[in-house]
């Protein structure tokens, strides 16, 4: 069996999907299933068991998961939200009940992959995973980067697998549950449905108007890496997944654009409130990927957008 946290979700979703694809159905999904809007992103895929978040702890305890059945462990469940202001609720949600999960698996040897943020970086410009390279710049990002200290003190010394996966900018489907927190490429698309216009952020931190640069990758991409180390249980580490290539807000708006057949850009003030807590560059080093032996491809903005859309106007009852 295969557990998939937070499998109503976003990458959860997609990563269930992709499971399925692959002709396997023997999955444990946690998440809060009394969120209909989330399950409507997993409603046609195969799960053979579903449990909420305290329900699985609590059967971890009591010992009623047999650790032998499980091949792997996908911790995707997490607060997403980087304007969470909670700490305590930030902090119960992606450090205590990470570290639960993970203190399981290397009990009991089980794989252990879960998704770390690129927001550990901050506002700094080198982005390998180097300790000296993060400085994160708000709480949700501070939670990401204490369980991956956490996880440190552990690598090469662990017995079974443990991958962290720090995530750049993922767009694809199943992500309109996300709100504020969706992709950019999904906000646009959603400003051409009412309006002629699509709107970025003028000029910051010595960027043009809408020359902000960040990794964006697609969802498929994401999966296909967590694919990959479950493929490769003898990998552990973290690991930047990003393209390696930092593209502009304004490509993304084009690609949008382009697909819509309609409208221009237009650019708004930067807001007050995101100054300090914004990256306005991102670029993933995957060179620790790549050695590890991950070979695959990357999609493009201009291509993964294209695609994502594609999608988007075939899955509507997955999306609104």
């Amino acid at each position: 069996m295969i557990v998939v946290t937070g499998s109503n979700g976003f990458i959860g979703s997609n990563l269930i999907r992709n499971l399925n694809a692959l002709g396997i159905s023997d999955i444990l999904a946690v998440d809060n299933h009394d969120n209909k809007e989330l399950k409507k992103n997993v409603k046609d895929c195969q799960i053979k068991e579903q449990q909420g978040i305290k329900d699985f702890l609590e059967s971890i305890k009591k010992g009623q998961i047999n650790p032998s059945e499980l091949k792997a462990i996908f911790h995707q469940g997490a607060c997403s939200d980087t304007m969470e202001w909670d700490a305590e609720y930030l902090f119960e949600v992606n450090l205590l009940y990470s570290k639960e999960l993970l203190n399981f698996c290397l009990e009991n040897l089980i794989p252990f992959i879960y998704a770390s943020s690129a927001s550990v970086y901050g506002s700094g410009t080198q982005f390998e995973e180097k300790l000296e390279n993060e400085s994160p710049i708000n709480l949700y990002a501070y939670s990401k980067y204490l369980f991956d200290q956490n996880v440190r003190q552990y690598l090469g010394k662990n017995k079974s697998q443990i991958v962290g996966l720090r995530y750049f900018n993922v767009y694809g489907p199943n992500e309109a549950h996300k709100d504020g927190m969706a992709s950019v490429a999904y906000h646009l698309h959603q400003q051409l449905k009412t309006s002629e216009q699509v709107n970025l952020f003028k000029g910051s931190d010595g960027f043009g108007d809408g020359e902000q640069r960040r990794d964006f990758i697609h969802v498929d991409d994401v999966v296909n890496v967590n694919l990959w180390f479950m493929d490769n249980p003898e990998v552990s580490g973290i690991f930047n997944v990003g393209t390696g290539k930092s593209q502009t807000f304004n490509e993304v708006a084009n690609a949008v654009i382009e697909w819509n057949q309609k409208g221009h850009i237009n650019y708004i003030d930067f807001p007050e409130k995101l100054k300090g807590a914004y990256q306005s560059f991102t670029e993933a080093d995957i060179g620790a990927l790549r050695k590890a032996g991950y070979s695959q491809d990357f999609l493009d903005v201009n291509t993964g957008v294209k695609k994502y859309l594609d999608a988007l106007s075939g899955w509507p009852k997955n999306e609104y």
